[in-house]
């Protein structure tokens, strides 16, 4: 449903630009209709719990520093593969 309503809106907007002649001037009710849509769609923004974030966030950065730590003992054992097959 939501869908329906963004695709109305955007086709409003397609409409108006291409009725607008090329050197029509700066038009302040579209930005405040637009301002006004941007606002609603904001308010029907589901945001987690600071339980949920904190533990996204401490999985993430769990995740990290193993990647991390992966590729730098990769990188030190190729460097010293190479070191000895240059040598």
């Amino acid at each position: 449903m939501a869908i329906n309503k963004s695709t109305k809106s955007m086709k409003k907007v397609t409409q108006a630009d291409k009725n607008a002649e090329p050197g029509s001037k700066f038009e302040l009710s579209r930005i405040s209709e637009f301002s006004q849509e941007v606002k609603n769609e904001f308010n029907k923004i589901a945001w987690p719990d600071k339980k949920h974030t904190m533990a996204t966030t401490g999985v993430v950065v769990l995740l990290v520093f193993m990647v991390s730590f992966y590729l730098g003992t990769v990188d030190l054992l190729l460097g010293k593969l190479i070191g000895l097959v240059i040598k």
